[in-house]
């Protein structure tokens, strides 16, 4: 008889095949056909730090994150659901590395104001914060992944190099600061190859200025990065 009852419980997991018997493919599938369910998925996966555990269930995180995807919606270049995903990403990985949402935003558009995650550029510099594989793909991909094209990976490429190049005290940061590691992320440091590249800084400026409303209200960008975006999160390099 027990020979008989183990015969029937494995003919009936062949047929029935339970969900959690393949359950990595159900999540791929989901992260693949629904942007909103990959961040809600990200937020249920094990968290190796409480630090990012303690972002995504705050009430300023919640806060920027709503404002971040307004401006994104506002340019017409993002549908609303593309838009919370991205917001997602891009307000927790700026809460996490200490860079004012602002600056994030701002850069995005500076590098790719449409929005193409496969935008490649003349020089390979790929997606949505135009992140150079040449120079950070060998340094970061084993942290953060290779894919770049990918939104949620190619922005936790893009501001974790910011946090390399500006220096924010909980994500306060100075103008000087801010224009100086702008400089650095466009590979302006003495701008003898590109002569124009100084104005990077005024360009992202320009953008949150002119479209970013609801991050910033009628606060200039300065002003707007001067404040500490939130309390309680110093961010940190080393975080995954």
């Amino acid at each position: 008889m027990v020979i008989v009852t183990v015969a029937a419980i494995i003919v009936g997991i062949r047929v029935t095949n339970p969900i959690f018997a393949n359950q990595p493919q159900v999540v791929a599938s989901l992260t693949k056909d629904a942007p909103v369910t990959k961040a809600v998925l990200d937020t249920m996966a094990p968290i190796r730090d409480t630090l990012r555990a303690a972002i995504v269930a705050s009430p300023e995180f919640e806060r920027d994150r709503k404002a971040f995807a307004a401006d994104l919606v506002a340019t017409g270049h993002m549908d609303p659901s593309r838009a919370d995903t991205v917001a997602y990403y891009a307000v927790r990985e700026a809460y996490l590395r200490g860079i004012p949402p602002a600056v994030v935003f701002g850069v995005m558009l500076t590098e790719n104001s449409r929005f193409v995650s496969k935008a490649l550029s003349n020089v390979g510099a790929v997606g949505l914060m135009q992140v150079y594989p040449k120079v950070w793909l060998k340094a970061l991909q084993e942290k953060f992944g290779a894919d770049l094209a990918t939104d949620s990976t190619n922005l936790k490429y893009g501001v974790y190099i910011l946090s390399t190049y500006i220096k924010t005290d909980k994500g306060a940061a100075s103008a000087g600061a801010v224009n100086k590691g702008l400089l650095h992320y466009n590979g302006c440091v003495k701008g003898t190859n590109t002569p124009q590249c100084h104005n990077y800084p005024s360009k992202v400026a320009g953008y949150v200025k002119n479209q970013g409303g609801s991050i910033c209200g009628n606060k200039s960008f300065y002003d707007c990065i001067a404040k500490p975006f939130v309390e309680g999160f110093t961010g940190s390099r080393d975080v995954k």
